[in-house]
């Protein structure tokens, strides 16, 4: 694998061009319980994890607390400040009785690999999808229990959607739940153009347009006990009118009309679905989920088309090349396979990560690059022009909540959960023809 550096560090650690401690690390907060239920850290050291997670907190009495007061922990980071040699994640190691090298490696040996089957990957976890960039100076994420955006442009942060108390639509609509829920915990998240999507773990469905006020739209795509909403992905059909898919843990697809506001297909599967993607023209979809073969299926009749066999595990991720031919499926057995649809008979390309299963994948709107996250700690970008043989490695220290490339392909976001260094990292795409800046 040839190393390849498409994106650098515009700002982040816990900083993105002025979010700092108090608002990054508050960044899903109230998930943690989640997220250290999900991948489990031994403790490497202890001087090491006091320095983490125990400075200035002495005296909390609470969680709250506890994220209250790492607010002021960490300053931001630049892009300057990256490029001269600071950690993105303003972690001081020069503080610290381990160096970043020997601690990256105790990450690499003692980091657990949740595994459904065994030997596969030598995890079931809770996926995220949380954060989502609508251009490459705007950003949403989930923080405590609100949808926040954040401008990079103007620097300023504003909360979009709070879901901590009672959330009920202020539009009418058949089929939307009008006693709408309280204190939602989000599983999953969809920003598109307008259009705000949230899924939580018992089945709920709260969609709001970002140009109006209040709430849309709410929906619960089940009762069922095993009702945690997977994923979502926003499209606009062939008549131009705006859906959404929901991917639950109750082995069900569904579509959504956003323009009739209605349940408008819904596809049963054999297995819990952790992922689906629709393909470009809009008329294949990927299923992933929790058995190691994966489908592709008609979307308008849900009929299978192709088994996709390779992966050992679960898997949780996928997503189509723009070209829409080609697509990627990422598993617990620590891989992400690129597939054919002209051959599916195996897959064309097989890329292994470090410490877990591949949780997220994502193409650049041009197609020249797709990147995908492990549970922690590693991003990985591809040269898909090349073949996938060029890779950029992105290592930080966290739990990764999501990653999003800019519609314009010119940003990388990166959320990392962490009690300190929680961080929203983002990366701007390396050019060699800068100096053409001073001419516009």
């Amino acid at each position: 694998m040839r190393y390849l550096k498409p994106f650098e560090a515009c700002s982040g650690g816990v900083a993105l061009c002025g979010i700092g401690g108090q608002n990054m690390s508050e960044y899903q907060g109230d998930d943690a319980e989640y997220m250290a239920d999900e991948y489990e850290m031994e403790d490497v050291d202890e001087e090491m994890d006091d320095e983490f997670r125990g400075r200035e907190m002495a005296g909390s009495e609470s969680d709250v607390d506890e994220y209250d007061n790492s607010n002021s922990k960490v300053a931001d980071t630049t892009a300057a400040q990256a490029r001269s040699g600071k950690d993105i994640q303003g972690i001081p190691w020069d503080r610290l009785s381990i160096t970043r090298e020997e601690y990256r490696q105790t990450r690499l040996e003692q980091y657990k690999n949740y595994e459904n089957i065994p030997h596969s990957g030598e995890g079931s976890g809770k996926l995220r999808n949380l954060v989502w960039a609508t251009s490459k100076h705007d950003v949403y994420f989930m923080s405590h229990f609100a949808v926040i955006h954040w401008s990079s442009l103007t620097c300023s942060k504003s909360e979009i959607l709070n879901v901590s108390g009672h959330v009920a639509p202020s539009e009418k609509h058949p089929g939307s739940l009008l006693e709408g829920f309280s204190q939602t915990q989000v599983s999953t998240l969809a920003v598109k153009d307008k259009l705000l999507v949230a899924g939580g773990f018992q089945g709920e469905l709260i969609c709001k347009h970002l140009d109006r006020h209040g709430v849309s739209f709410c929906s619960r795509t089940t009762y069922d006990d095993n009702a945690i909403t997977n994923a979502l992905e926003i499209y606009t059909s062939s008549s131009g009118a705006v859906h959404f898919t929901a991917s639950n843990n109750d082995c069900g697809v569904r579509d959504f009309d956003m323009e009739k506001f209605q349940l408008s297909k819904h596809f049963r599967f054999p297995w819990p679905v952790n992922h689906t993607s629709l393909s470009p023209d809009g008329k294949l979809l990927i299923i992933v989920g929790d058995n190691p073969e994966g489908m592709m299926v008609d979307s308008q009749t849900g009929k299978t088309v192709m088994p996709l066999c390779g992966h050992l595990d679960f898997s949780f991720a996928s997503a189509w090349h723009p070209d829409g031919v080609t697509f990627a499926t990422g598993n617990q057995d620590k891989t992400c396979r690129v597939w054919d649809v002209r051959n599916l008979s195996e897959s064309v390309a097989v890329l292994k990560g470090n410490l877990g299963a591949i949780r997220s994948i994502r193409y650049s709107s041009d197609g020249q690059y797709m990147a995908m996250a492990e549970p922690a700690d590693f991003v990985h970008v591809y040269d898909v022009k090349n073949g996938y043989e060029k890779e950029q490695e992105i290592d930080f220290f966290g739990e990764i909540s999501g990653i999003s490339f800019s519609p314009d392909t010119e940003s990388l976001f990166i959320g990392v959960w962490d009690r300190t260094y929680g961080s929203l990292l983002e990366y701007g795409r390396c050019r060699n023809y800068s100096y053409l800046d001073s001419l516009m």
